[in-house]
């Protein structure tokens, strides 16, 4: 349980970010022929940022890359998504709250 909430926290974590949630749906729209410069002209920021974002990603287990001849090319891994959702909703309804103490806070007035 602890290694699931651990890369669901990981996971959760790289897709903290606009920027890299934006290159997860484009990667998801557009499939797997996108190198650093495309997603950048495509996302609107640098291509050394967009290499920042995706090295996130990939160790995140949500992008895969290949090299073509001088560019490497990103693939989104819908695997890890899947799992995320699966954790997630196992988490919530799993999920007890407990109230030891109802009364109210002992600082209020």
């Amino acid at each position: 349980m602890i290694q699931t909430l651990d890369n669901t926290a990981n996971i959760l974590k790289a897709l903290g970010d606009p920027t890299r949630l934006k290159i997860i749906k484009l990667l998801h729209t557009k499939g797997c022929n996108l190198c650093v410069g495309m997603i950048a002209g495509m996302v609107g920021v640098s291509q050394p940022a967009v290499s920042q974002h995706l090295k996130v990603l990939k160790n995140a287990g949500l992008v895969e890359s290949e090299r073509m001849g001088f560019h490497i090319h990103y693939c989104l891994v819908f695997q890890p998504l899947k799992k995320l959702g699966i954790n997630l909703e196992s988490l919530l309804s799993n999920l007890e709250v407990q109230y030891v103490d109802n009364r109210p806070c002992k600082h209020e007035k």
